[in-house]
């Protein structure tokens, strides 16, 4: 790859302007991706972009800064920024190219993606309830349902909540959330856990007479 960039940078300081220049530009782009070398190419696909509009590979590069973003993703417990961008970029590739091939593969990367978001919010919370901060926990725990409901991680967020509030001595809001959101569990076993912690709460509360 170090190689065919020295070749295609050789190439496009010559003949940029010809007719091979854009061929060059994105294959050039395309050493460095291979390359895992992201920022980089995915500059050299947007040089593409902005320059050769006509080309016919603007539509792939666009897709491979898609990828890039993507691929630089860290670990949920890192800096999201990429992860965000990673998802604006495909959610604008599905919205410029409804008919291309990738739109399958861009849609269930941006569900990943989302995923991945969500399980950085389920932590925060995690870590929260574990330092009694549960002010903070619930508020990370509301965030994660509006956005990413539709997560791996929505209904143990639901379940959280519930915890959370009886932790708390919060029965009503407990009662309340789980009676608004019974129907939202996509785990049945989870929305029967919260029920059984629910019950095991009630049982302890003293009885008016």
């Amino acid at each position: 790859y170090y190689r065919s960039q020295e070749h295609f940078q050789y190439v496009l300081l010559r003949g940029r302007h010809t007719d091979i220049g854009d061929d060059a530009q994105f294959h050039l782009a395309e050493a460095y991706y291979f390359n895992e070398e992201y920022d980089i190419a995915i500059s050299e696909f947007d040089k593409l972009i902005r320059q050769m509009s006509f080309s016919p590979h603007v539509r792939l590069s666009r897709y491979r800064i898609c990828q890039s973003y993507e691929k630089s993703s860290p670990k949920f417990y890192f800096d999201q920024d990429a992860t965000q961008r990673a998802i604006q970029k495909y959610q604008e590739f599905i919205e410029d190219f409804p008919d291309s091939k990738y739109r399958n593969e861009a849609t269930n990367t941006i569900q990943e993606l989302r995923n991945k978001l969500s399980q950085k919010m389920f932590e925060s919370a995690v870590l929260y309830v574990k330092m009694e901060e549960y002010d903070a926990a619930i508020s990370y725990l509301k965030d994660l349902l509006e956005l990413y409901f539709d997560t791996g991680y929505a209904d143990q967020a639901r379940l959280m909540m519930v915890e959370t509030f009886i932790i708390t001595n919060k029965l009503k809001e407990a009662e309340s959330f789980l009676e608004e959101n019974s129907p939202q569990f996509i785990d049945s076993s989870l929305k029967d856990e919260a029920l059984m912690l629910l019950d095991k709460k009630r049982s302890k509360e003293p009885q008016k007479l």
